[in-house]
């Protein structure tokens, strides 16, 4: 494999590490600077947040879920991770580099490893992604009634546009981390803890979730805006910060 070749795999696998409280890959919205793969497929990456003070746990779930992301790579002998201009950032990169967790690198900040907030972000990156699809799929007139009665084997062979699929795939991969147990004959849309929605209680259950999608979606132009600024492509609008 060349080097072209290395670097298009590695920003690939960093379009699948995402900041864990907007749900959009660190990729996307712009946060990595700098990929470099040495000749003897050592891989550096760099990445720079929206502001020096960005909460320093985001920031280590982040440097740490890049480093094992693109270490899972078979032809990768070495991950550096490089956090820069972050009031954090060397304590941040030397715990990252050692697979130490939060709780060691910041100790007194956290009774645990960060798991608990994982957890909480991947299940609001489930419900944002499940308001996402299951808009798109009312819009193309399926009911609540088809859509709390679909099982994910039918959900995976039901034919979609090419927006239809992006959606789809991103909402089965998330799924498969929050629900592990449920299989191909369980029901397709259902609650955070896998129940089964019921049809008179599907509008609710939409109106709830599509709050948090949009909730993350404000706060991804917040960090797209302070970025640019950051950058100097843009002015701040303070506005949006306080």
């Amino acid at each position: 494999m060349g080097n072209a070749e290395q670097l298009s795999e590695v920003w690939r696998t960093l379009d699948l590490v995402t900041d864990p409280e907007i749900d959009e890959s660190v990729k996307s919205l712009e946060f990595v600077t700098k990929v470099n793969v040495d000749s003897e497929a050592n891989v550096k990456v760099e990445f720079r947040l929206p502001t020096y003070w960005c909460a320093p746990n985001f920031a280590f779930l982040m440097a740490s879920d890049i480093r094992d992301a693109v270490g899972e790579l078979r032809w990768v002998k070495r991950v550096s991770v490089e956090l820069l201009d972050h009031f954090s950032a060397a304590l941040i990169n030397r715990s990252v580099a050692l697979k130490k967790d939060f709780r060691e690198a910041f100790p007194g900040e956290t009774d645990g490893d960060l798991q608990d907030l994982r957890r909480v972000f991947l299940g609001k990156a489930f419900e944002r992604r499940q308001e996402l699809l299951a808009a798109h799929l009312l819009a193309r007139h399926c009911t609540p009634e088809v859509l709390t009665d679909m099982r994910m084997n039918e959900l995976a062979d039901m034919p979609l546009s090419t927006e239809g699929i992006g959606l789809r795939s991103l909402y089965i991969f998330i799924r498969r981390k929050v629900l592990p147990d449920h299989g191909a004959d369980t029901p397709a849309f259902t609650t955070l803890d896998g129940a089964k929605l019921e049809p008179d209680r599907f509008a609710e259950h939409m109106r709830r979730i599509r709050g948090i999608r949009m909730t993350a979606e404000f706060n991804g132009a917040i960090c797209r805006g302070l970025l640019a600024a950051r950058k100097g492509e843009a002015p701040i609008d303070e506005s949006l910060v306080l």
